[in-house]
């Protein structure tokens, strides 16, 4: 037979006025209804406990709010008990948001009704119980404590098993400590007792700051790594954090800028670059450029790559070669993925160049004849010698880059430029110069000429008609190699078998020129605006960059033979190219239209790509 448990008792009506005067107490205005929380209610002791303990979590939370400053929801918990739940839960959001009824402070039913027996309590029936009924014993413990009920401690005392909390403001636990007190993850404790030499290895020398340092310890170490990293990424310098003699906060829209964040606004619009402005100055000194995957990285050529050069929409890459083929490459910097790829059969390729705005393709070798490539067509036409010309090798030509005018000049015998229209496939003009000719370049619209050779003179020619407007005599040149003309029509560049170049301002004028008289033209002398000796062999290759503000130069004759010139103030680069950049025998360079990327060709069939981070990638 089953035992019988503690019974139930019900509360007095002056029990029950206690219980109501308690819930006006709590909720004040509130809907609840005595009778109910009469029914559901505790006996004397029971209720001191509970208003006591409301009362203590009332206090503190009035003694918070006078500490805290910030405003927003808050959660308390009044009473926890661990092993058996919460007892009582309250939620505070305003002080229009209270519960009513007396029901959501007890929010266990179930749970609270076990505390209303209490612990020496034997009686056997309840007075509004029917006789006979039995009661199951809510303290199968016996320890006269209910599930739910608070147990009667000392001061610091917690039971086994269960833990007791009066009092939590969650929010305030969420805290999270700021980054001035944080600390590192992980940290090596040898990095105190460790010694790094760094005069014993070639790579690590740049880190001594005087030629007697030779060991240096873990923390000097780490941070000579971090300064000359920082030399050699100038492009995150603007975003390093400054905390040192200022607090940040945070500005609203009314604030007015202080001295020090107008400084800090202006170093950061100075660096942005391209962000800001497509013409922004470049800097003079450090360049900041990074290698990227091989612009033929997709196929490289089997020999010398002779030419590279972009397509005037900036999306593709040509390189040709003496392997007798034509690629194509989309440029990306990140797969470069190959186009399409012609093989011309028994012509290896010493020069192809883009023509007519990018529509056409020249290919030229030591032959009578030279091909097209039509790229709307994606059709190779072969077309046979010049008529009436004793050339038979065409290996050398300037491409007009005009897309209304599709001329081509080739580099023919004794000084003599004979001119051939891509439209009809016919000579159509011949132009006669003094000495022998070996380089000319097209201005960028097309209209005029430069030509130069043997003698060291510069010609200008008008090509609307196809006459000589000034010759000058390159300075210190006994023999051009390259000429170059800038994209804005401002600046040319020459290059000599000695190795000089010398930038001239178009502007010169045209002094020695005697066009109505009979006597012939005399060269006019025109000083450079600078002269570069940086290089010791035969100039190859020149190339200005879209903005004008570089100047690529490179000889093929002498391994890693390349500088890129900074033109506002005319000195070169000093921190690239580096002694570990790969570029090996140069043939070949171009920049991309947009100036972010420059690509090299070599005699390892490699066309390396690198990113110039001051323009745009496109």
């Amino acid at each position: 037979m089953k035992q019988a448990g503690p019974k139930r008792k019900r509360l007095t009506s002056e029990q029950q006025q206690k219980a109501a005067a308690l819930e006006e107490l709590l909720f004040p205005g509130g809907a609840g209804d005595a009778d109910d929380f009469g029914r559901e209610g505790e006996q004397d002791a029971e209720l001191q406990a509970v208003t006591e303990l409301v009362r203590q979590a009332q206090a503190n939370q009035r003694a918070d709010d006078d500490k805290r400053d910030g405003e927003g929801d808050h959660d308390f918990l009044i009473w926890e008990d661990r092993g058996a739940g919460p007892v009582a839960g309250y939620y505070e959001e305003s002080e229009e948001d209270h519960a009513g009824p007396a029901e959501t402070l007890l929010a266990d039913r179930g749970a609270h009704e076990a505390s209303l027996s209490e612990a020496g309590d034997s009686s056997d029936e309840d007075e509004g119980a029917p006789a006979g009924e039995e009661i199951e014993d809510d303290d199968p413990e016996g320890d006269g404590i209910g599930p739910g009920e608070a147990p009667d401690l000392a001061d610091g005392e917690e039971p086994a098993g269960r833990g007791v909390q009066l009092w939590e403001d969650r929010p305030a636990a969420r805290q999270v400590a700021p980054a001035a007190q944080r600390r590192p993850v992980w940290e090596d404790e040898e990095d105190e007792t460790v010694e790094v030499n760094i005069a014993g290895r070639n790579r690590l020398r740049k880190l001594r700051q005087t030629e007697e340092e030779t060991v240096l310890t873990g923390k000097d170490y780490e941070a000579r790594l971090r300064q000359q990293h920082s030399k050699l990424n100038l492009r995150t310098s603007w975003a390093t954090e400054q905390l040192e003699g200022r607090t940040k906060r945070k500005r609203g829209f009314g604030d007015d800028l202080s001295e020090d964040d107008e400084e800090e606004r202006e170093g950061v619009l100075a660096s942005a670059g391209p962000l800001l402005a497509r013409g922004a100055l470049l800097p003079a000194g450090l360049l900041e450029a990074t290698r990227v995957r091989d612009a033929n990285i997709a196929e490289p050529s089997a020999a010398v790559v002779q030419s590279v050069e972009f397509h005037p929409d900036g999306q593709v890459l040509m390189t040709a070669g003496l392997d007798k083929r034509l690629r194509f490459f989309q440029v990306d910097g990140v797969r470069n993925p190959k186009i399409q790829s012609i093989y011309l059969d028994n012509f290896a390729i010493t020069q192809a160049a883009f023509a007519a705005g990018g529509s056409h393709v020249i290919a030229t070798a030591r032959r009578k004849h030279f091909y097209t490539f039509d790229l709307a067509s994606a059709s190779v036409e072969k077309v046979a010698g010049l008529v009436g010309r004793p050339e038979r090798s065409l290996e050398s030509f300037a491409a007009c880059p005009a897309p209304d005018n599709p001329l081509v000049a080739f580099l023919g015998n004794e000084g003599c430029v004979p001119l051939v229209s891509l439209r009809s496939r016919q000579c159509v003009g011949d132009l006669k110069m003094s000495g022998t000719v070996r380089t000319a370049a097209f201005s960028a619209d097309g209209l005029e000429m430069l030509t130069s050779g043997s003698d060291g003179v510069v010609h200008t020619w008008d090509m609307r008609m196809r006459r000589c407007l000034s010759r000058a005599v390159d300075e210190g040149c006994f023999c051009s190699t390259s000429l170059a003309a800038s994209a804005d029509g401002r600046l040319f560049a020459t290059g000599s078998k000695a190795g000089v170049v010398n930038i001239y301002n178009r502007t010169f004028g045209q002094q020695g020129l005697d066009l109505g008289s009979g006597h012939p033209m005399l060269p006019a002398s025109a000083s450079p605006l600078k002269t570069l000796m940086n290089l010791t062999t035969s100039v190859d290759s020149l190339a200005f960059n879209p903005d004008t503000q570089i100047l690529a130069m490179a000889s093929r004759m002498k391994k890693d033979a390349l500088r890129l010139v900074h033109l506002p103030s005319c000195t070169v680069f000093s921190n690239w190219p580096t002694s570990r950049s790969p570029l090996g025998y140069v043939h070949s360079l171009a920049f991309s239209p947009g100036g972010g990327y420059l690509a090299v060709g070599n005699a390892k069939g490699r066309a390396l790509l690198y990113r110039l981070h001051h323009y745009t990638a496109s």
